[in-house]
C-alpha cells in the first residue's frame, strides 16, 4: 500500500520506516526542512535503538520524505496523523492535530478515490469523531463514510525498544467509522501475520491507549507507595517484598513443567525515583482532566500523578542524611533520561534532583550515554561537568546518584574498587545489590 506518515517525531518516524520495512510505500512529511533532508539522507533525527539501520536499509526505495503534504496524500492511500499533542496543564493542545486535518482535508479535493484519514497521536476519547472528522469534512467538501474513512490506530511504543515494539507488536487496535475503514486499516497491517486485532470505534480505539499508559502508571505509583513505607517502617527491603509478590501465580504463572514465566510487566512493579517521559506524566494527567471535565472524579490517577511527583524526593532525602550542606560536595550523576536506551530527558526525575543540587551549590559531574546534548538545554549552567565515561564521572566524587538504569552502571561497584574509591552510593532504580559497596543507600530501604 501507499502511505503518507504526516509529522516525523519520535512516533511519525518509527511508524514511518517499520511499514516500509514491512513492505509498504511510505511518504513521511514534516514542514521541518532539516528534518526532511536528515531522513532523505539516512540519518534519523532522533536517538532510537535500530532505528538507523532500517532508516539506512529503506530509504530511498520505500521510504521517502517531504514537505509536500498535498502530494502525500494525493499518491497514497492512507494517512497516518502523527503530530504531537502537548498537554498545557488543562487540555491537550490540539492545535498540530486540528491544522493537519484541515491541511489534509484540502488535498482531499482533489483526490481521486476513497483515502482513510487515520490519528495515529495521542488524543483523548472522541478527538477522531468530534475534530478531526468534521474539519476534513468542511475543508474537502466531502462526506465521511462514502468518500474517504476516518479511523484511529493507537501506538504501543516504549522508547528504547520502539523498533522491536511495532514490528512485533503485542496487539493492534484499529477504530474506525465503519467497516471499510477497518478494512483498508487491516490491509496496511496484513504484514504483521499472528497478531491480534482489535477492532472497534475511534472513541474506544483513543481510550484503550490512554487506560494502557493509565494502568502501567499506576503500578509504578503503587510499588512506589510501598517501598517508601517500606523504608518508614525499616527493616524491610521493598525489593524482596516485590519478589514476594511477583511470584504469585496470577502474575507470574507456572507452567505444567514448573517453569515460571516472567511477564513484562513485572518490571512496573519495582520502586525507584519515578516515571517520565513523553507519554506517562502527560496522558494521565490528560486523562484526569478529561474525566472531570465529563464529571468523573479521578482520585486514583491524582494519587498516581502525586506519588510521583513527589518520589525524586526519595534520593535527595538520602542525600541529606550524609551531608547535612551540599555545598561544594563532589555528586557524580549517573543517568539524566527518563529511561535507558533513550535520549529524552520530557519529566525525567533527574531534573528536580539535579536542579537542587545546582541550587545547593554541589561540585557536579554528570554522564548519560546519549542524553547529554538534552541536558546541557535543560539545566543550561556551566557548574554541571558532563563526562564520557563511568571512570571519568565518579574519579573523586563523595556520592553517587544512580537515576537511570543504564547496563554500564552495573560496572560501577568493580570501576570503584579498581579505582579504590568509597563514596556514598544512592540508588534511585535499585539496580545493584546492596551489599555491593560499602557505603550503600537506595529506594524501598530504611532511611
Amino acid at each position: 500500500m501507499k502511505i503518507a506518515v504526516v509529522g516525523t517525531g519520535y512516533v511519525g518516524l518509527v511508524s514511518g520506516v517499520c511499514l516500509a520495512e514491512k513492505g509498504h510505500d511510505v511518504l513521511c512529511v514534516d514542514k521541518d526542512l532539516a528534518k526532511v533532508d536528515s531522513i532523505n539522507a539516512g540519518i534519523s533525527p532522533i536517538h532510537e535503538e535500530g532505528l538507523d539501520d532500517l532508516l539506512k536499509r529503506n530509504i530511498g526505495s520505500r521510504l521517502k520524505a517531504t514537505s509536500d503534504l498535498k502530494i502525500a496524500v494525493l499518491d497514497s492511500d492512507v494517512s497516518l496523523i502523527a503530530v504531537g499533542t502537548p498537554f498545557d496543564g488543562n487540555e491537550i493542545d490540539l492545535r498540530y492535530i486540528r491544522q493537519v486535518s484541515a491541511d489534509i482535508g484540502d488535498a482531499l479535493k482533489d483526490k481521486e478515490g476513497y483515502h482513510v484519514v487515520t490519528v495515529k497521536s495521542t488524543v483523548v476519547p472522541g478527538t477522531t469523531d468530534t475534530v478531526v472528522l468534521p474539519i476534513l469534512e468542511e475543508h474537502s467538501g466531502k462526506n465521511a463514510g462514502t468518500e474517504f474513512g476516518v479511523g484511529m490506530n493507537p501506538e504501543f511504543l516504549r522508547e528504547g525498544a520502539a523498533i522491536q515494539d511495532f514490528m512485533y507488536p503485542d496487539r493492534i487496535v484499529i477504530g474506525g467509522i465503519d467497516e471499510r475503514t477497518h478494512s483498508v486499516l487491516s490491509e496496511v497491517y496484513a504484514p504483521f501475520s499472528g497478531v491480534d486485532i482489535i477492532k472497534s470505534n475511534s472513541k474506544t480505539a483513543e481510550m484503550v491507549k490512554y487506560t494502557s499508559n493509565s494502568l502501567l502508571a499506576t503500578l509504578i505509583s503503587f510499588s512506589n507507595e510501598i517501598g517508601n513505607l517500606c523504608a518508614a517502617l525499616g527493616d524491610i527491603d521493598a525489593i524482596e517484598v516485590m519478589h514476594g509478590v511477583h511470584m504469585d501465580k496470577r502474575l507470574s504463572p507456572l507452567l505444567n513443567s514448573g517453569e515460571r514465566v516472567v511477564p513484562a510487566i513485572i518490571s512496573y512493579l519495582e520502586a525507584g525515583c519515578g516515571f517520565g517521559g513523553s507519554c506517562f506524566p502527560k496522558d494521565v494527567k490528560a486523562l484526569i482532566s478529561h474525566g472531570e471535565q465529563a464529571g468523573q472524579s479521578m482520585e486514583l490517577l491524582r494519587a498516581v500523578i502525586n506519588i510521583n511527583r513527589d518520589q525524586p524526593r526519595q534520593v535527595l532525602d538520602r542525600l541529606y542524611k550524609h551531608f547535612k550542606n551540599i555545598q561544594g560536595i563532589r555528586i557524580a550523576v549517573l543517568g539524566l533520561a527518563f529511561k535507558p536506551d533513550t535520549d529524552d530527558m520530557r519529566e525525567s526525575p533527574a531534573i528536580p534532583i539535579v536542579n537542587e543540587l545546582i541550587a545547593k551549590n554541589a561540585d557536579i559531574k554528570a554522564y548519560d550515554p546519549v542524553a547529554e546534548e538534552e541536558a546541557k538545554i535543560i539545566f543550561s549552567d556551566d557548574r554541571i561537568k558532563y563526562c564520557s565515561t563511568l571512570e571519568e564521572t565518579v574519579e573523586n566524587a563523595e556520592v553517587v546518584l544512580i537515576l537511570t538504569r543504564w547496563s554500564t552502571f552495573e560496572r560501577l561497584p568493580e570501576t570503584l574498587r579498581q579505582m579504590k574509591l568509597s563514596p556514598l552510593v544512592i540508588d534511585g532504580r535499585r539496580m545493584l545489590p546492596k551489599d555491593c559497596v560499602e557505603l550503600y543507600e537506595g529506594i524501598g530501604i530504611s532511611l
